[in-house]
């Protein structure tokens, strides 16, 4: 019997999921967020994503607009992935939304890290 091709999926950061995003964070990233950051993702709505492999969290992008210079620019504020589920396209999926957000948007002069 041929085994299934994995399932990744993006879904909302909610009230309700927020503390997987920060455990997440805590493994992924050297750095500790603080409160006003997780409150900040709550609000921006498409621009923060959690990834499903085969229905568990084990990544997440999180983007701001920024105003700089007169320019309208998508800061990726974090883009990370559990070690495990490296290389198995999760990475790749949470950076095409954030890519096709900056398209639908068609208002952002750069998207920068």
């Amino acid at each position: 019997m041929p085994v299934a091709a994995p399932r990744i999926e993006l879904g909302e950061i909610t009230p309700h999921n927020i503390k997987q995003l920060k455990v997440l964070n805590q493994v992924v990233f050297p750095v500790t967020y603080n409160d006003k950051f997780y409150k900040d993702v709550l609000d921006v709505g498409e621009l923060a994503k959690l990834a499903f492999f085969n229905d568990i969290v084990v990544g997440a992008v999180c983007c701001r607009t920024d105003l700089q210079e007169g320019q309208r620019k998508l800061y990726i504020m974090t883009l990370g992935c559990l070690g495990p589920y490296r290389r198995c396209g999760v990475g790749k999926k949470l950076l095409d939304h954030v890519m096709k957000i900056a398209k639908e948007d068609g208002q952002y002069d750069a998207i920068f890290l």
